[in-house]
């Protein structure tokens, strides 16, 4: 039985899944450090690319003619998404949607300034097995409120539509697949660094008490397989992050990434960050507060490290 799902709350994770990290617990700290700073940029990165995803997913189902779907928005602009505009318009090959980022997000964690330029071809619609949306990330500055910091995003992504259908229609018995690449996005860190990396995910949408979505990474590179992202951190040390145990996000838990770790390679140590997690580094159910997630590596004489962030 289909459930009645209201699209903007499904989409409102992209207003929770960013990472806001304004403390940490860092214990024996040594001077390989800079691994703890790659493991929360790479959490960020991540997290605001997903939220860019969402927000194409919102766009594109929220215009009739992108989404296929009668009742969607007819006209040519659309303010569903909290922190932008959204501008329909099209050419004589494609159609396209202009997401143009100007304040706070909706819960106030991060403002966000730039421009997502979504297109697709005129004669398919985003519900369309294999349909593929090219995603141009324009000059997205992302700035965490708690401290000030920021990370800029510039470059090309794809989405396709593996499953076809549409998130709105999601129900109990179905299945949804998206799958995220980049041949290389541009990051600038708040140092002024920038760096380029490469993506390349699957998310597949489920219904369990709320939608829930798996995220697996998709890329092998010399014998190392679910690789989510990769490139060159801030300080230009090569590396690859995989998704060692898939990263969930539920509905029923306001959308939080509840589960899940990944495991960053190719540095002068390999770091495992765990998600869902209490501020102690254990496991925990749906929290009032604040998740936290743990990033441990074997340091200088074989001691290990531990930091735990909040996000």
């Amino acid at each position: 039985m289909k459930k009645n799902i209201s699209f903007v709350m499904a989409i409102a994770l992209a207003l929770s899944v960013s990472f806001m990290s304004c403390k940490k617990t860092d214990t024996n700290a040594d001077n390989s450090t800079d691994l703890a700073t790659h493991s929360n940029d790479e959490a960020r990165v991540s997290s605001e690319s997903d939220a860019v995803a969402n927000d194409a997913d919102l766009a594109t189902e929220s215009f009739a003619a992108f989404s296929g779907r009668p009742g969607t928005v007819n006209s040519s602009t659309s303010s569903v998404i909290c922190d932008a505009t959204t501008v329909l318009d099209s050419t004589a090959t494609d159609r396209r949607i202009t997401i143009t980022y100007n304040g706070t997000n909706c819960n106030g964690t991060r403002t966000r300034t730039g421009v997502v330029v979504l297109t697709m071809p005129l004669a398919t619609h985003w519900r369309d097995a294999g349909a593929v949306l090219s995603v141009t990330v324009q000059n997205l500055a992302v700035t965490r409120l708690s401290d000030g910091k920021s990370i800029t995003i510039n470059g090309l992504k794809t989405y396709t539509n593996v499953s076809g259908g549409r998130i709105i229609d999601l129900s109990a018995g179905n299945t949804i697949v998206h799958d995220i690449a980049s041949p290389g996005i541009t990051v600038t860190f708040d140092n002024g660094t920038q760096r380029t990396w490469q993506i390349a995910k699957r998310r597949t949408f489920t219904y369990a008490n709320g939608i829930v979505i798996t995220t697996i990474g998709t890329h092998t590179d010399g014998g190392i397989s679910g690789i989510a992202a990769w490139g060159s951190n801030r300080f230009g040390n090569s590396f690859v992050t995989s998704i060692t145990a898939p990263l969930v996000i539920r509905q029923d838990c306001s959308f939080r990434l509840v589960s899940g770790q990944v495991t960053h390679q190719r540095l002068v140590a390999n770091v495992v960050t765990s998600f869902g997690l209490d501020a102690t580094g254990n496991a925990t159910s749906c929290p009032v507060g604040t998740y936290y997630f743990k990033s441990v590596w074997t340091g200088v004489n074989g001691v290990v490290r531990t930091v735990i962030y909040p996000y």
